[in-house]
């Protein structure tokens, strides 16, 4: 298991919109396990290409923005809270609202595609000012 969520904003951008057309072939697309991969980041949109290794999981865990997870490979679980799953293979989408809670589980390999929109959503610490940083972490140190 990896903590999916803290991450989110600290990795590299594989491509950006400049007035030409991007094109990914998601399969192929070098990523590796634990490594989520930034294939496009605007205003509207950030799009992330994710290696789930077969036993493993995004533990429970909820975004600022609505997602949409794509199954480009392999075979998962998605669970919620409340207990209702869905077992997934390639071509399955499923959407979340913001701060909607859920679990991956990979039953093998797979290779999943994320789509966050807005980008960042409301909330996100990359849509903070430094004051409104400052301020969630005293929230934070209060609440430890």
């Amino acid at each position: 298991m990896f903590e999916f969520k803290l991450a989110l904003y600290k990795w590299d951008t594989v491509g950006s919109r400049k007035g030409e057309m991007q094109n990914w072939d998601l399969k192929n697309v070098e990523a590796e396990p634990h490594q989520p991969q930034i294939l496009a980041s605007a205003e509207d949109a950030r799009t992330i290409v994710l290696d789930l290794p077969a036993g493993e999981e995004l533990q429970e865990h909820e975004v600022h923005e609505r997602a949409r997870l794509i199954v480009v490979s392999g075979e998962v679980d998605v669970t919620i809270p409340a207990g209702e799953a869905v077992s997934a293979s390639a071509g399955h989408l499923f959407e979340f609202d913001p701060g909607e809670r859920h679990t991956v589980s990979a039953r093998s390999d797979a290779r999943l595609l994320l789509v966050l929109s807005p980008w960042p959503g409301e909330g996100h610490p990359g849509a903070m000012t430094i004051e409104q940083k400052g301020e969630a972490r005293e929230r934070a140190a209060r609440h430890a």
